[in-house]
């Protein structure tokens, strides 16, 4: 549009600075994917239904606060706060003095209800933070590289905060003792609940906010009243059920949740199994997290390059290679029982590391392939959705006119949590029915009960964890062979949105014109708020 203010260059301090605000977007969810469940069946004396309810019921109340909260931060845009402090960064700095309150999740000595209410006061804390800070990268930079490089270093902080997550219980029992103790995650919830403040913080400080236009400068700030607020949730649902009009984004979806409702699948389950079928406790589900973490780190790193030379795509279906493989690996483990496998894990004296002192392949072969090879395909399916993200308001742009980052993030936040809400919920209830027998509750801090669980159970346990993550895998791989989203791709759009702006109503090339019409999903004659 005219008068449009030209957008300051980032710089690697923006890039991390904003990409550390996923020691919290990711760190946070490691913590409560990774752990949250086998604390509250270990420790806490709570039934796998109950478990998958308290993990599961504050996602739906999230079908609520993330578009709300996505449709008020784009609609400060022209209020009072939002010019003097940011329509942003007003929730960002709102979160901070109360996000060590992640600790009072892990105190053990509670119902059920105890901890579905400290749960759901969290997952809005994290909300709060989450959709604003999703929007700022796109805010900051169009450039495609530039969208790649906020994309990569969130995604390295992220898989370095799982990383963290996953290895300070071994950390803290190394250091404090009390194998297989509740107080080690209390421990580790304490330290992240102030890291959480602490790069917050840094977000704040490190980033911006989309500038005001010439002709934006000259609205006035619009006083908020009782009408205003009445019309919040009618404007907030149209905008939200807008956002599926555009192709490119339905079909990012159905890939995103592929990958991610795979993941969701196997970090509830994994730790049942290693429990059940390896015969591992605390200390060896941490190593084995933590040799997965480490893995992820690298696959991003690595998918980084794959997606800015050739697009997400193909990125993703190798990462759907690598994770199938590590899943087929733990049930041909299962079918075969390899031959001194327990014996040799029990020598180890609880450092699966010390595998390679000893020299037994056999044992270093399963310890680690299997948990390599998910950690490969892991990583690159968490990044890829989340690179393609930085994109979609451009797409968006093109077909409204309008720039809508807020809602988009909130879009994907609700899609996510209802899906990643019922893939808890169903997880517990099929463990649960399989007849899976949760530990009773520990005596004052002391190590938790071992139960021998059944047959049934432990097949249950199996199925669940190599079946559900591949059917969800093949779901998002159908959909991504009719993904055309890349950096050559996006170049041709980009230019397109350049041109509407200016007042065409036709391509430039017939080329140019399909490509648009294929990523948005509508003629070319309709767009920019022309079809409405």
């Amino acid at each position: 549009m005219a008068g449009e203010i030209a957008a300051k260059k980032t710089t690697w301090i923006n890039h991390w600075g904003w990409g550390s605000g996923d020691m919290l977007g990711a760190g946070a969810q490691a913590v409560i994917t990774g752990w949250l469940f086998y604390f509250f069946t270990t420790f806490c004396g709570l039934s796998a239904v109950e478990a998958g309810l308290i993990l599961g019921l504050p996602r739906l109340l999230e079908a609520i606060t993330c578009p709300l909260i996505g449709y008020v931060s784009d609609n400060l845009r022209h209020t009072w706060i939002g010019r003097k402090i940011g329509r942003r960064k007003i929730f960002l700095m709102l979160t901070i003095p109360l996000l060590p309150s992640f600790a009072l999740i892990f105190m053990t000595g509670h119902d059920f209800y105890y901890y579905l209410l400290t749960f759901i006061f969290f997952e809005f804390l994290y909300t709060m933070f989450l959709i604003p800070w999703e929007t700022l990268a796109a805010e900051m930079t169009k450039d495609y590289k530039e969208k790649a490089k906020f994309a990569g270093a969130r995604m390295i902080v992220a898989q370095s905060s799982a990383i963290l997550a996953s290895y300070l219980p071994t950390l803290i029992i190394n250091n404090f003792g009390g194998k297989d103790s509740p107080n080690t995650f209390f421990i580790m919830a304490a330290i992240f609940g102030v890291l959480f403040s602490l790069v917050v913080l840094i977000v704040v400080v490190t980033t911006w906010e989309r500038p005001y236009t010439d002709e934006e400068k000259l609205i006035q700030p619009e006083p908020f009243n009782a009408s205003k607020a009445l019309m919040i949730p009618v404007n907030m649902f149209r905008d939200l059920f807008s956002t599926l009009r555009i192709k490119a984004f339905r079909q990012h979806l159905s890939v995103y949740l592929g990958g991610y409702i795979s993941q969701d699948i196997f970090n509830t389950a994994f730790p049942i199994f290693v429990a059940t079928v390896l015969m591992g406790a605390t200390l060896i589900i941490s190593q084995l997290m933590t040799a997965m973490y480490v893995a992820q780190l690298i696959s991003v790193m690595i998918a980084i390059n794959i997606v800015i030379r050739t697009g997400p795509v193909m990125a993703y279906r190798i990462a759907i290679g690598f994770f199938s493989g590590a899943l087929l690996l733990y049930l041909a483990f299962y079918l075969i029982t390899p031959a001194g496998f327990s014996t040799g894990l029990t020598a180890l004296g609880g450092n699966i590391f010390d595998a390679f002192g000893q020299g037994n392949v056999s044992l270093i072969f399963w310890l680690f392939v299997p948990i390599l090879l998910a950690g490969l395909g892991r990583g690159t399916l968490n990044f890829v959705p989340w690179s393609v993200y930085n994109y979609l308001p451009d797409i968006d742009e093109a077909v409204t006119g309008q720039r809508r980052e807020g809602i988009f993030a909130g879009v994907m936040t609700l899609v996510r949590k209802v899906a990643q809400s019922g893939a808890i919920i169903v997880t517990g209830w099929i463990i649960d029915s399989g007849g899976y027998i949760s530990p009773p509750k520990p005596v004052d801090g002391a190590p938790a009960v071992v139960i021998t669980q059944t047959p049934e159970a432990i097949h249950t346990i199996v199925a669940l964890l190599v079946i559900g993550p591949i059917i969800m895998m093949i779901f998002g791989l159908i959909v991504s062979w009719k993904f055309h989203l890349n950096g050559k791709t996006h170049a041709v759009l980009v230019h397109e949105v350049e041109r509407l702006r200016a007042g065409a109503t036709e391509p430039e090339t017939p080329e140019s014109g399909k490509v648009v019409e294929d990523l948005t999903g509508w003629k070319y004659s309709t767009l920019w708020g022309r079809g409405r």
